[in-house]
């Protein structure tokens, strides 16, 4: 029994310090954005998508390439312009001619890859964008009848610009549920902004080289995640917040139900809850407490918000919007 459970506790250590190895790894080329990169961490630990939304320049591809390089893993990239069609992504049937007969060859698109970086996603129209949905939520496609599955290890990470720039289209409230985070990327400070500088210098002169983690490093920390403990007061706490932002009216004394016209799905308390034992496991913990839930919250819930008129023309954000319900809502 002994023996059995120090090799689980040395699996488990070996899968974290992978991670953290990785963490590391994208640091060093993702300057001044560590929470972007937690966040794809705590996404890929989690089977989920990732939405990255910034202005041009921060790093949002920069990050994704360094991701798919630390894991050897295959990248596909798809740049969504607005004459993009849905088999430009999925693959679609083509003809050819085999032994002198007709034949229907399914040719696979660049979605049958571990990491599929949808760059730009809101500049296609919705047809293309939907073309993602079935892969998002089942990790398959169907085309003409035909159901492909994808990669075991699979993922969206999509970029977005602000939907105020011109040229883009607001992605559907379906699609948006199945990305597990958000994250909004800012431009670096003063600091960061020399480093940058100096990075790139560093890698004109020189290529810069990776230790490759292995996937199966993945699955051993998935695995584990599922271990995680979440107490009943912490499962509580994560229904609250989600309750909070369909039946704001529970706090008459704050302004959310000013604020809130649509609230989150379930899909996001099953996020949080799956991104707070996540966020616990890389803190090398195995509970889950009341910080690693606030510190998840902002990126599972800011994209499943809808606000009102009233706080849009106020200037409230999602973001305020969230600090407003972990304000209300007490730890059970």
């Amino acid at each position: 029994m002994s023996n059995k459970v120090n090799g689980q506790e040395s699996n488990k250590s070996n899968a974290l310090a992978q991670l953290q190895l990785l963490k590391t790894q994208i640091e060093q080329s993702v300057i001044g954005q560590s929470h972007v990169v937690d966040s794809l961490l705590i996404a890929l630990l989690t089977n989920g998508n990732i939405l990255l939304e910034g202005l041009p320049g921060t790093a949002k591809t920069r990050s994704i390439k360094t991701l798919a390089r630390s894991l050897a893993v295959d990248l596909g990239r798809v740049q969504f312009t607005p004459d993009l069609l849905p088999s430009d992504v999925t693959g679609t049937e083509v003809y050819q001619e085999v032994n002198g007969k007709p034949v229907l060859t399914f040719q696979q698109g660049p979605i049958f890859n571990n990491l599929l970086l949808a760059d730009e996603i809101n500049r296609s129209p919705a047809k293309v964008q939907a073309a993602l949905l079935e892969a998002m939520e089942e990790r398959q496609i169907t085309v003409a009848g035909k159901t492909y599955k994808l990669p075991e290890l699979f993922m969206v990470l999509a970029t977005q610009n602000p939907i105020e720039q011109e040229g883009t289209y607001p992605l559907p409230e379906a699609q948006m549920d199945r990305f597990i985070m958000k994250i909004n990327l800012d431009y670096p400070d003063d600091t960061a902004e020399g480093e940058i500088i100096k990075l790139v210098r560093s890698e004109e002169k020189s290529v810069q080289t990776v230790e490759n983690i292995s996937p199966d490093h993945i699955f051993t920390a998935r695995d584990e995640i599922h271990t995680i403990h979440a107490s009943q007061a912490i499962i509580d706490y994560i229904v609250a917040i989600v309750m909070a932002t369909r039946k704001p009216e529970r706090y008459p004394d704050s302004p959310l139900q000013q604020w809130l016209t649509v609230g989150s799905s379930p899909r996001a308390s099953i996020a949080i809850d799956k991104c707070a034992r996540a966020q616990a496991w890389l803190n090398g913990k195995d509970f889950v407490d009341p910080d690693d839930v606030r510190s998840v919250a902002h990126s599972v819930l800011r994209h499943r918000l809808v606000l009102s008129y009233d706080a849009l023309a106020d200037g409230i954000t999602a973001d305020a919007v969230i600090d407003e319900i972990l304000k209300q809502v007490a730890v059970a």
